[in-house]
């Protein structure tokens, strides 16, 4: 039987999720989503067929799984709110909020519930995310299957054993999509610099850094080793590569995945109190 599923929050990656169910053929009359802005509601009415209102309640009131998809900050409220329409039923809670861990959610929710904690990226939008995926204890394999058939609606999975290491998978996976956009951003302006139509810079960063990933992706090699491969000798590449090593690049890097790493433990400190 199709299980049901509550979307609680279909902002941006809520709906990306939602709509990568349908286009997988999962019926919409088995969706529900709830959202306290009336335009998210209306865009999910209008764009997807499935019903939509604020009222997190009756939306969670007959699911089978619970999709969070709401800020850190507001996920102890809306789980107080939620307690009382799942009863003892105990539906799947499936955590998509950056940093609030599975003690935090077990809190709330009650310990004998299925839970699983994921971190998906923006390329969800095009089902090309990339999700970082733990249960607990709690959770028998046919909910992990459950969980992990919602997240590959919108791309691939990756389960990890030690729940820690999703501040890790923050910093690099679910916030690494900005980080490349700005590197496509520093691109496309260095080359307008040096004369080119700034469309021009723009799509040439753009389908360079597109091809580069799907080289990358298809290729037996490392990045270090493709990255030998187009550095020749003397040349153009080897000569801009030594200003981004001298510039400290490797350590710049370093410098931000922590501190974006940091930030998520902050919130599950901030937020994430049972």
């Amino acid at each position: 039987m199709t299980s049901t599923i509550a979307f609680i929050g279909v902002g941006n990656m809520g709906r990306a999720i939602l709509g990568g169910l349908l286009n997988g053929g999962h019926p919409p009359e088995r969706l529900r989503a709830a959202d306290a802005d009336a335009a998210a509601c209306a865009r999910v009415q209008t764009e997807f067929g499935v019903a939509a209102s604020a009222d997190n309640h009756a939306a969670a009131a007959d699911a089978d799984v619970l999709v969070l998809a709401v800020k850190p900050q507001q996920l102890k409220a809306v789980a107080a709110g939620l307690v009382p329409a799942t009863g003892s039923r105990r539906p799947l809670v499936l955590s998509i909020a950056a940093g609030i861990g599975t003690a935090a959610l077990a809190g709330w929710f009650g310990a004998d519930t299925p839970i699983v904690r994921s971190m998906p990226n923006t390329p969800a939008l095009i089902g090309r995310g990339t999700s970082a995926l733990y249960a607990t204890a709690a959770t028998d394999e046919a909910r992990r299957a459950l969980a992990e058939s919602i997240m590959r609606a919108v791309g691939v999975v990756h389960w990890l054993d030690d729940e820690s290491l999703m501040d890790a998978v923050t910093a690099l996976s679910g916030s690494g999509p900005a980080y490349l956009f700005r590197v496509i951003e520093c691109l496309a302006q260095s080359g307008e610099r040096l004369g080119l139509d700034p469309a021009l810079a723009r799509r040439l960063a753009l389908e360079t850094a597109a091809g580069a990933s799907e080289l990358a992706l298809g290729s037996p090699f490392d990045p270090a080793t493709l990255r030998a491969q187009v550095t020749s000798k003397g040349g153009t590449t080897e000569q801009a590569l030594r200003v981004l090593d001298e510039g400290g690049i490797d350590a710049l890097f370093s410098r931000a995945l922590t501190a974006a790493r940091d930030r998520s433990r902050a919130l599950s400190e901030e937020f994430g109190k049972a």
